[in-house]
């Protein structure tokens, strides 16, 4: 037999003292200045530019990250995702991906 897993969290028995409920209030106010949450605490898909196009379309033809991925030949479906999101990806993945949705990529004069 293997070994047994621990999956359980770990939990503090019976009550806290007033004085230990203090402490631990202080502590994490304490932390949160120090590393502040990320605001916003997610990140978002774009909402202009060549993301939100990639995003529209895939969103007209009913596909997933990974049914775009797959007909554009990319082997990650995060790829998409992060096309959509306004992250750094390779070129060549962006003009797949865009030609499986039926968008095409130009570049124009500004």
């Amino acid at each position: 037999m293997g070994k047994n897993k621990i999956t359980n969290r770990v939990r503090r028995r019976g009550p806290q003292s007033q004085a230990e409920t203090t402490r631990l209030r202080e502590i994490r106010e304490k932390i949160q200045q120090e590393f502040p949450p990320r605001n916003p605490p997610r990140l978002r898909p774009m909402t202009e530019g060549i993301a939100f196009r990639v995003r529209a379309a895939r969103e007209a033809q009913g596909l997933t990250w990974y049914a775009v991925a797959k007909r554009a030949g990319v082997p990650n479906p995060s790829t998409v995702r992060d096309i959509e999101y306004g992250r750094d990806t390779k070129l060549s993945s962006v003009q797949a991906v865009a030609e499986a949705l039926g968008l095409r990529l130009e570049l124009v004069e500004v």
